[in-house]
């Protein structure tokens, strides 16, 4: 980094939080990323700890146990710890994006206090629970229902692939009040992890991101106070989109970080392993692989640079930024697949073995071109929003 024109938008607290993370990721992640990639165990003591160094709330004001940053330092930050664990970055950017962001745009002051402090200063995880069986890209199929009875809702239901599930303390949760109306009957609420009838299920046994805890969530007549719904009834999928754009912007992090890894891995390999009296570098059919992975790699980055730019400025105008989300998101994923790929070419069998790392970048890069809207829906997004026709 370093030779690339926009880079004059880090200020020092941007680089200082960027090598605290990456620091942190070298000491803390590295030496268990491999251990906890093949248990499958959550990482509750790093979590703990990413917690204390602010990196579960990175803009989430201070008054609310956050580091009150802003979004370019959360991408800095997200980018380094998936640069070595892919895991820990899938549990960051849901706390920091899907959980923290939502309730601080929406919440009342009481909801900001009780959910947003212990999440973002990492004494408890929260999880976001939209996609059911039968609903993943259509949110309007929701079947999980909420009931108005007096001062409750009933919520019954279920959820899946939620991230966190088996451990979260906290549920952000989407669910129809009024099924007629399609996706404007969906509402929001906060759910106790301990709340009676909630139910989790097994833990997925998943190809990457394994050491991420996911699982499907049921509910049986739990019952949610009138306190804790998010916002006002129906407006539960205009916030499920707005917190999606900015969990995109942390997956697009997330993917640049499994990118840059695999390039650096790559990059390593061809300069020292030698064929036929040469570096493999030195052939052009590995050199061009180098030299594409390097070119998406720092058009990825300008687009979730420019991503977090947007986010910022939509703080004051209210505007939305999803084209940029989408870009990047979009952009940055497939980046992640097409390095890793390459990543496990340039290296052969030993690419394809557990004693190097580079068959995890290639595992935990496939998700990011699915969750938190697939690369189809991404492409259906921006090219709605570019042409205005239901494309």
């Amino acid at each position: 980094m370093g030779r690339f024109a926009f880079e004059h938008i880090l200020t020092d607290e941007h680089r200082m939080i960027q090598q605290a993370a990456r620091e942190f990721a070298e000491q803390e992640i590295a030496p268990i990323a491999a251990e906890y990639d093949e248990s499958g165990e959550f990482p509750m003591e790093t979590i703990r700890k990413m917690g204390e160094m602010g990196f579960m709330g990175i803009e989430v004001p201070e008054e609310y146990g956050g580091a009150g940053m802003d979004t370019l330092a959360y991408v800095l930050a997200e980018t380094e710890i998936s640069k070595v664990d892919a895991a820990h970055g899938t549990i960051m950017s849901v706390n920091n994006s899907l959980f923290c962001h939502g309730i601080l745009k929406y919440g009342t002051e009481e909801q900001k206090q009780k959910y947003v402090v212990p999440v973002a200063s990492g004494q408890a995880i929260g999880a976001y629970a939209l996609t059911e069986p039968s609903s993943g890209s259509d949110a309007a199929n929701m079947r999980t229902r909420a009931t108005r009875e007096g001062d409750y809702y009933i919520l019954n239901g279920r959820k899946n692939w939620i991230t966190s599930g088996p451990v979260a303390d906290y549920f952000v949760v989407f669910a129809m009040t009024n099924p007629e109306k399609g996706h404007r009957g969906i509402t929001a609420f906060i759910v106790d992890g301990d709340s009676p009838g909630l139910v989790r299920g097994k833990k997925e046994p998943k190809l990457g991101i394994r050491a991420s805890a996911t699982s499907e969530i049921g509910f049986d007549n739990v019952k949610v106070p009138v306190e804790n719904r998010l916002g006002e009834e129906g407006q539960g999928f205009k916030i499920a989109m707005a917190v999606l754009d900015a969990g995109r912007i942390g997956i697009a992090a997330q993917a640049l970080g499994i990118a840059e890894a695999a390039y650096e891995a790559a990059r390593q390999y061809v300069q020292e392993r030698e064929a036929f009296g040469h570096k493999i570098g030195e052939f052009q059919g590995t050199g061009f692989k180098i030299a594409d992975m390097k070119m998406r790699i720092e058009a990825a980055r300008a687009l979730i640079y420019n991503a977090a730019l947007a986010k910022e400025k939509a703080k004051e105008t209210g505007a939305r930024y999803t084209l940029e989300a989408s870009m990047a998101k979009l952009f940055a994923s497939e980046t992640a697949m097409y390095c890793a790929w390459a990543a496990v070419q340039i290296h052969g069998g030993m690419g394809y073995s557990k004693e190097l790392p580079v068959e995890r970048f290639f595992r935990d890069a496939k998700i990011t071109e699915i969750y938190e809207g697939t690369s189809e829906i991404q492409r259906l997004v921006i090219a709605r929003l570019e042409t205005g026709l239901r494309v």
